[in-house]
C-alpha cells in the first residue's frame, strides 16, 4: 500500500533573523506631515477612548476618559508644533534636516 501523505521535512525551515524594529518611517517624510499625521492619530485615539468610555463604568471608564483627555494634551502640543513651523529658526533646522538627508 502507498503512502499518500509526503513525510514532513526533518526539521523546521530556519527563520531569517528580524533586525530593527517592525515599523519604520520613511526619513523623506517631511516634519509637517509627520506632525499632520501625528495630529490626525491622536484626534482618532482620544475619540475611541471617549467611545469607550461610554460603554464601561467606575475605574475602566476614569482610566478610558484619563486616556482620552491625554491623546487630547498631546494633540494640542502636536497642532501647537505645526503653528511653529514658520518660524525663521525652525526654517533653518528644516534646511539643516533637509541637507543632511540629502548627504546620506
Amino acid at each position: 500500500m502507498s503512502k499518500i501523505v509526503p513525510d514532513p521535512p526533518a526539521s523546521e525551515p530556519q527563520q531569517p533573523e528580524r533586525k530593527g524594529s517592525l515599523f519604520t518611517v520613511s526619513p523623506n517624510i517631511n516634519t509637517e506631515t509627520l506632525l499632520a499625521n501625528a495630529s490626525e492619530d491622536l484626534l482618532s485615539i482620544s475619540a475611541i477612548a471617549a467611545d469607550l468610555a461610554d460603554g464601561v463604568d467606575g475605574s475602566r471608564r476614569s482610566k478610558a476618559l484619563a486616556l482620552s483627555r491625554m491623546a487630547d494634551g498631546v494633540h494640542l502640543l502636536v497642532e501647537r508644533a505645526l503653528d511653529h513651523l514658520d518660524e525663521p529658526e525652525m526654517a533653518a533646522i528644516f534646511t539643516r534636516q533637509q541637507n543632511q538627508t540629502a548627504d546620506a
